[in-house]
């Protein structure tokens, strides 16, 4: 008898078009929902009465007919670009989650289109690393802003007190929203290691 309880179903799997390609994306692990529900919630609480809106994993951003995606968390501060069933044109900020499956993807292909179509501001997250690598536009193109990282005890323990100082940091900033401090421990609250 075979057994189907570690099957998935097509269905499941979620697709997006690159560059006219269709891509399939395997199912997010629970450490990737997790991060991204709480930046959801995070950033939902913050922009309840104000003129953006934070969209969920899920929600389809259609850039061009050759390039729809879903990203991890979205961002539109733009009410004309929100449609019925996704969002049309660049949001505002996207936000990424690596996943071996979609890495290269996320980091090269992906951003490249998100960088011509106007995205403000684009986050890759890696759990395995605990990190947020921020990118801002410059001169055309997503430049790498900062990383902002959770550094492991082990690591820590090590540092002089100027080390821990320069590398230390609790919250961070999105471009966006420069009067709310991001922290770092709320990304990746209740995420396992």
């Amino acid at each position: 008898m075979e057994n189907t309880a570690r099957k998935i179903p097509p269905n499941q799997y979620r697709k997006e078009i690159i560059g006219g390609r269709v891509v399939m994306m395997s199912p997010a692990r629970i450490g990737h929902q997790q991060v991204a529900g709480n930046l959801y919630r995070f950033f939902g609480n913050y922009l309840e009465g104000k003129p953006c809106r934070v969209f969920p994993d899920g929600t389809i951003v259609s850039l061009s007919e050759e390039d729809q995606f879903v990203p991890d968390l979205s961002i539109v501060c733009d009410p004309g670009k929100i449609g019925e069933t996704k969002i049309t044109g660049a949001p505002d900020l996207v936000v990424e989650i690596l996943s071996p499956s979609t890495a290269k993807y996320d980091r090269r292909d992906k951003m490249k289109v998100y960088e011509k179509h106007g995205v403000r501001e684009y986050w890759i997250i890696s759990i395995e690393s605990r990190s947020v690598e921020v990118y801002l536009p410059e001169n055309g193109c997503l430049e790498l802003d900062k990383i902002y990282t959770i550094y492991p005890a082990y690591l820590i323990r090590d540092m002089d007190d100027a080390e821990k100082a320069s590398l230390l940091v609790e919250d961070f900033r999105c471009s966006l929203f420069p009067d709310l401090p991001i922290p770092l421990e709320m990304i990746f609250a209740l995420v396992g290691n």
